[in-house]
């Protein structure tokens, strides 16, 4: 049996008043394994987004338990979270979140220097992995300066520098075109077969399917189904049952 890593227990996300409550997320349980690849599937306003805040600590549930390698992150108070989350996942946005101002090197070496690392240790840490992502050539150049692609690939590198457990993934396709967005699907796969990552990543981007291991379908704030990809017939633009 797969180890677990992830488990969310009857979790809920509640907002507005107690006479007139807004369920983003209704009693979501789920378990992700050590070194999967899964996809949080759903269109906008579904609850994935939501679900995916729960996962990185980014947000507390009202009801239900979050644990991640047995640590209920709803007993940890903000300096805690904060402290666990830097060491422990690595977060990739849609809009990259670069620093214009910072060199590719910079921007990774940023979350190193967060969690403690000497200014050296941390710069020798973000070239290492600036190379592994394929930038070697680009060390200096700041976001301006790179495409799109080559963007999210300084925003990867950022999320391995301090080689955490579960990298988390929001619409990191989104911004991309087909083949540069294929090619960044390939490059997370590749951290998550040859690392033992775990990766999750919120998408409605049906090409970010293909390299999944499960795929968790978010409908109305629930869990609708779950399923590994290997039973589907994943198209872009399309998905049926095998």
């Amino acid at each position: 049996m797969p180890e677990t890593l992830i488990k969310l227990t009857g979790v809920s996300k509640v907002y507005g008043s107690e006479s007139n409550p807004v369920y983003a997320l209704r009693d979501v349980t789920v378990e992700i394994f050590k070194g999967e690849y899964l996809s949080l599937m759903g269109p906008s306003g579904s609850g994935k987004s939501t679900l995916f805040n729960m996962i990185g600590g980014l947000d507390r549930c009202t009801a239900g338990t979050v644990e991640i390698g047995g640590v209920n992150l709803g007993r940890l108070n903000d300096a805690e979270m904060a402290y666990f989350r830097g060491r422990h996942i690595g977060y990739i946005f849609q809009a990259y979140n670069l620093i214009p101002s910072y060199t590719a090197i910079k921007n990774v070496a940023l979350p190193a220097l967060f969690a403690g690392a000497p200014p050296k240790e941390a710069e020798a840490r973000a070239v290492a992995v600036l190379e592994k992502v394929g930038l070697g050539h680009r060390l200096t150049h700041r976001p301006q300066e790179l495409s799109g692609g080559q963007q999210q690939r300084v925003a990867i590198a950022r999320a391995l520098v301090n080689n955490p457990t579960i990298i988390l993934g929001d619409e990191p396709t989104g911004n991309l075109d087909l083949k540069t967005g294929e090619e960044i699907i390939e490059l997370l796969a590749r951290f998550c077969k040859e690392f033992g990552t775990t990766i999750v990543t919120a998408t409605h981007d049906h090409k970010m399917l293909k390299t999944s291991d499960r795929i968790v379908w978010i409908k109305d704030g629930a869990v609708d189904r779950v399923e590994e990809t290997h039973t589907l017939n994943i198209q872009v633009g399309s998905i049926e049952g095998t």
